[in-house]
């Protein structure tokens, strides 16, 4: 088995379910935000883990459906760092981004398809 498809089987139903957790549970996950906002500590370390998660995923440049896991863990990368190096400011943003109504269902639902084309990569295809 090669890497991607490890990656895509390991991520995919990770966000599979996380997305359709957020657009079953809205609330619960919006005041989980919330808790998770008031902690710089939990900022910092969910940034550290993130960031060695992206560096993980970050994969070849290779043509198809991989390239979608190496911008993603890229993504992790910048993402995890930014936690790490301005936590005052990511929580700034993100309880800026929790006033606006239906954000946080938009990335339900985007994490729901992300995790349903790299569940189907890893698994069926």
């Amino acid at each position: 088995m090669n890497t991607s498809i490890y990656i895509a089987r390991m991520i995919g139903p990770l966000f599979l379910v996380s997305g359709l957790a957020v657009l079953v549970g809205g609330k619960s996950y919006r005041a989980m935000a919330q808790e998770f906002l008031a902690s710089r500590a939990l900022v910092y370390v969910t940034g550290f883990m993130t960031l060695i998660i992206g560096l993980g995923i970050v994969n070849a440049w290779r043509p198809g459906w991989p390239i979608g896991l190496t911008v993603l863990g890229g993504l992790f990368v910048v993402g995890g760092a930014l936690r790490m190096l301005f936590p005052e400011r990511i929580k700034e943003m993100g309880a800026a981004m929790l006033d606006k109504p239906g954000l946080m269902m938009g990335a339900g639902l985007i994490h729901l398809l992300i995790g349903v084309g790299l569940s189907y990569a890893g698994y069926v295809r």
